[in-house]
């Protein structure tokens, strides 16, 4: 089973109920998500895990279901933040009967087809095969080259390489380090002109779009969260972290981070 990623991170307008994909895989809303509420007509990108605006009446300890939703209070014994389904669900992963819970399962992205269904988010086990285990070219003499930190147009991310690669042009620089994490994001920013190459190429970049702790953001431009749909348990759920020092697939902690969602869809 192969996926594609979507064209950038999720983004959401609470003022008019309307989802979207950035225009670029580079763009993140930052500190302005600070301003997050349920009459905010700005994007936010931010989101705590399984806010996809889905109200599931059957579980009671669902309550911090909406996209804007902020809270560290321990609300229910069942999901002690209750945000995702809790543990009086028959799924407590974002799949099977609890797949709503899911951003791309219930809504529409207005630029990714306008339609429910259509996406959806990695599991812990798919970014850990990502990241560390799956075939890949070989690239500047490094074999199974997945994935590399880099900047693309200043912004800091990790750019991850398709299953089959050919470098689009020996005018790009290429990574010297790949595989792992890099103080110095490699010493590569690549401009947009040169981006959009690697893209076409089939390159995913994922930026490091920072987190949000209720209604402070922080780190935004040099750490990168990125949820799964795997549960840990009533309090946490895996996500993928990295920053400058440090890659891992699989983390967990707090459902109510407000952190980057980034949706596939499977190919047939």
């Amino acid at each position: 089973k192969t996926v594609s990623f979507s064209q950038g991170n999720l983004q959401y307008q609470a003022s008019t109920n309307t989802w979207r994909f950035a225009e670029n895989q580079y763009d993140v809303i930052g500190y302005d998500n600070e301003n997050i509420s349920s009459a905010y007509s700005g994007w936010i990108d931010l989101f705590g895990w399984g806010t996809s605006g889905y109200y599931n009446p059957n579980d009671s300890g669902n309550v911090n279901y909406n996209p804007w939703s902020t809270s560290t209070d321990d609300l229910n014994n069942d999901n002690d933040y209750g945000y995702g389904p809790s543990a009086t669900m028959t799924d407590i992963n974002l799949t099977g009967t609890s797949a709503n819970y899911d951003w791309g399962v219930y809504n529409a992205i207005s630029n990714g087809g306008n339609q429910a269904g259509l996406w959806r988010t990695l599991t812990a086990d798919e970014w850990v095969y990502l990241f560390n285990t799956r075939s890949a070219s070989t690239i500047n003499g490094t074999a199974n080259a997945r994935y590399a930190e880099v900047k693309v147009n200043n912004m800091a991310g990790i750019i991850l390489f398709p299953d089959s690669f050919v470098w689009p042009s020996e005018s790009i620089a290429k990574p010297a380090t790949f595989n792992t994490n890099h103080s110095s994001w490699n010493n590569v920013n690549y401009t947009v002109s040169e981006f959009q190459q690697l893209q076409n190429a089939g390159c995913v970049f994922l930026p490091a779009a920072g987190y949000r702790y209720d209604t402070s953001v922080g780190d935004a431009g040099s750490y990168g969260l990125y949820w799964s749909s795997s549960y840990y348990n009533s309090s946490h759920a895996y996500y993928l972290f990295f920053n400058s020092g440090r890659v891992e697939p699989q983390v967990k902690y707090h459902r109510y981070y407000g952190q980057s969602v980034r949706l596939v869809q499977d190919n047939n």
